[in-house]
């Protein structure tokens, strides 16, 4: 199998080079030369800070994703939300962030990726405050699509001006390990967050949290991304595929409303096979219009790179069945041990902490010197033998004996996101970075649309038949997770063959 290439630079290095060896050339009389390593320090630290801009505005993204989760039952009460209309809070925001985001990538690379990602993290920060300030379910859910639109719009072109600012390969892998930990340990915190906020405080502080970050994100990016200037593609009326945005907008839209309903009318209804079909339908008509548009929203070259898609299908596999970590796990310490908001969080805490430990300090050298896809595979079985002893699990449970192993497995995560996250974007040139940049995240949003829809349906089937034989419901509801635990290492074995059979070696750098 041949080694992958490595990515070609899509932009000039902003530390100037070693100059030769040789001869000094001649100064003017009286003006001593100026040396290269403070201007180089300076470089190096802009780019750093735009990372931390980067970052904050990922951290927001998965913050909202993870924070709103402890807090359903305090909104669902205060509100007076059905127990069907308390899933759109979720689904609102998913489905507007998943079908989004390949349309907002293409439009950052025609219209430039800082005016995109200044524009959607103003929507977000101006969504929550509306979801904060809401009153009524129709307010709150109207504000978490907002939301989603504005996710969407700073999240697709992230990477995209990351591998455009950081072009030497150990510096690099440096940023994506920062970058990615942002993700990773972001959900788990966000539950933290989310109980203490919502028991110390109420859950309008869950939404209201977005807006110190969100302001310090915009005022930091102003100066810190690099212009558009540098960046800018065409512009709309040279690049823009009217038609085939509409096709692809619509088409996920409608598929991940589909899957995310799927629970209330079952896979076999008329109404999730209908709207399948249809969304295939709108997608295959996306596909033969990018083969004969002249400017096409997503170029097919993309999909010729096999690392490209073996990391976006790896990535939507992962995902899916670590749905069943992030969620499930937090329900079952809720509905089966009794554990309250705060405790919740907490009790997830070291799983944070070690995904960040593994992900900041370790990630980076060990992508280096082993190669991407050997560190990814680490990380995937890492995640399968968690998995594994959450499919074990007792009714009542020891936190230290039977959960804290499980958390600390989750380093896995820490290890396989970076990796990942670099393999999905190493087939991108500076045209398509915020294209490849769209798609890794669109991937994202439908693996865990597809994991919310699959394995809480199989688990909720599972606790409502053991429910009806006479079992306790502790008894059920556990069976039931453990059902859901074990469809995810399923998944996760699925992707770790997926991983050594489409995803190349990488050269150690």
């Amino acid at each position: 199998m041949p080694a992958a290439s490595a990515p070609a630079p899509t932009s000039a290095p902003a530390v100037p080079s070693t100059p030769p060896t040789g001869p000094a050339a001649p100064t003017a009389p009286g003006k001593p030369a100026t040396p290269a390593a403070p201007a180089a320090r300076r470089g190096l630290r802009s780019r750093w800070t735009a990372l931390a801009v980067l970052s904050t505005g990922v951290l927001m993204t998965v913050l909202d994703g993870s924070i709103v989760t402890v807090a359903m039952p305090a909104i669902q009460k205060d509100l007076g939300f059905t127990p069907a209309g308390l899933s759109w809070v979720v689904n609102a925001y998913l489905i507007a962030f998943g079908s989004l985001l390949l349309l907002a990538g293409r439009l950052g690379d025609l219209i430039g990726r800082k005016r995109m990602f200044l524009a959607g993290t103003g929507v977000f920060t101006g969504a929550s405050l509306l979801a904060g300030f809401a009153g009524s379910p129709e307010v709150l859910i109207a504000a978490r699509f907002l939301q989603g639109l504005g996710s969407a719009m700073a999240a697709a072109v992230s990477l995209g001006i990351l591998i455009t600012l950081f072009t030497e390969p150990r510096e690099r892998a440096k940023a994506i390990a920062v970058f990615s930990f942002t993700g990773a340990a972001g959900a788990s915190l966000g539950q933290v967050l989310g109980g203490v906020l919502t028991d110390a405080l109420d859950w309008h502080w869950i939404f209201f949290i977005n807006l110190p970050i969100g302001l310090a994100a915009l005022a930091l990016a102003l100066p810190a991304l690099p212009k558009d200037g540098v960046q800018a593609g065409p512009g709309l009326r040279a690049g823009a595929d009217v038609l085939g945005a509409a096709l692809v907008t619509a088409g996920l839209m409608l598929g991940i409303y589909t899957v995310v309903e799927v629970e209330q009318y079952g896979w076999l209804s008329a109404h999730t096979l209908g709207l399948g079909a249809l969304s295939l339908a709108l997608l295959a008509g996306f596909t033969l219009r990018q083969a004969k548009a002249r400017t096409p929203l997503v170029p097919l070259r993309i999909f010729r790179n096999r690392t490209v898609i073996g990391a976006n299908l790896v990535q939507m596999l992962m995902v899916a069945a670590l749905f069943s970590f992030q969620i499930l796990v937090a329900l079952y310490l809720q509905n089966v041990l009794g554990y309250g908001a705060a405790e919740t969080g907490l009790a997830m805490l070291p799983a944070a902490l070690v995904i960040g430990a593994i992900s900041l300090g370790a990630s980076a050298p060990l992508n280096s010197r082993f190669g991407e896809r050997n560190v990814l595979l680490t990380g995937l079985a890492l995640l399968v033998a968690a998995l594994g002893l959450l499919t074990r699990l007792p009714v009542q449970a020891d936190y230290v004996t039977d959960l804290l192993p499980v958390m600390l497995l989750a380093a896995g995560f820490g290890l396989a996101l970076p990796a990942l996250t670099a393999l999905g974007m190493s087939g991108a040139d500076e045209q398509d970075a915020g294209l490849a940049s769209g798609l890794f995240n669109t991937t994202q949003q439908i693996g865990m649309a597809l994991g919310v829809a699959v394995l809480s349906t199989l688990a909720a089937s599972r606790t409502d038949s053991l429910l009806s034989t006479g079992h306790s419901r502790a008894e059920a509801l556990t069976s039931g997770y453990h059902l859901a635990f074990g469809i995810g290492a399923g998944l996760l074995v699925t992707a770790l063959v997926v991983t050594t059979v489409l995803l190349r070696s990488t050269r150690r750098s």
